[in-house]
């Protein structure tokens, strides 16, 4: 019996170990570019993305444009992975929904500045079908975004974390 139990429990822990290997390579969270192979404004993006908040407010199609409704990113690190995507460390809080999670979405440069567009793209454990258009200016960001029938305008202030 004590030799099936070590069995089991050694069982368990390669197929966990399998389970997180499989989500990391099919997220691709896992895959991160070699540093030295970053352009000198992907270098800057990764280093100013450290540990800040972006805090802001988003408006919903609608509603009076004046009604702003706060939101708050806290994002840990930014990592360059392979093309043009990109995996932000990121803690979501928003209504009822506090999580934290790695989205890998594309970025794309306009000029020297860096903007994610994501169409049609799944947020694990918070839905499928947003949209949107952010980019990142000083210490500022500011895009659209949509989910579903639902969309609007963002804005907001990236600061350190504290």
């Amino acid at each position: 019996m004590k030799n099936l139990l070590k069995f089991a429990s050694v069982f368990v822990a390669l197929l966990v170990t399998f389970a997180l290997g499989w989500f990391l390579a099919a997220t691709g969270t896992g895959q991160a570019a070699n540093p030295a192979s970053l352009s000198a404004l992907e270098l800057r993006f990764t280093e100013r993305m450290q540990n800040i908040v972006l805090e802001g407010h988003f408006t919903l199609e609608g509603q009076d444009q004046r009604d702003r409704n706060p939101e708050r990113y806290e994002i840990a690190a930014v990592t360059k992975l392979d093309g043009d995507r990109w995996r932000f460390d990121v803690r979501l809080v928003y209504g009822s929904v506090d999580t934290t999670l790695p989205v890998v979405v594309p970025i794309v440069w306009a000029g020297d500045t860096p903007m994610v567009s994501i169409t049609d793209f799944t947020i694990p454990g918070l839905g499928e079908n947003f949209g949107a258009r952010v980019i990142f200016y000083d210490d500022r960001y500011a895009g659209t975004w949509n989910h579903g029938i639902h969309g609007g305008t963002m804005y907001g202030t990236l600061r350190p974390m504290h």
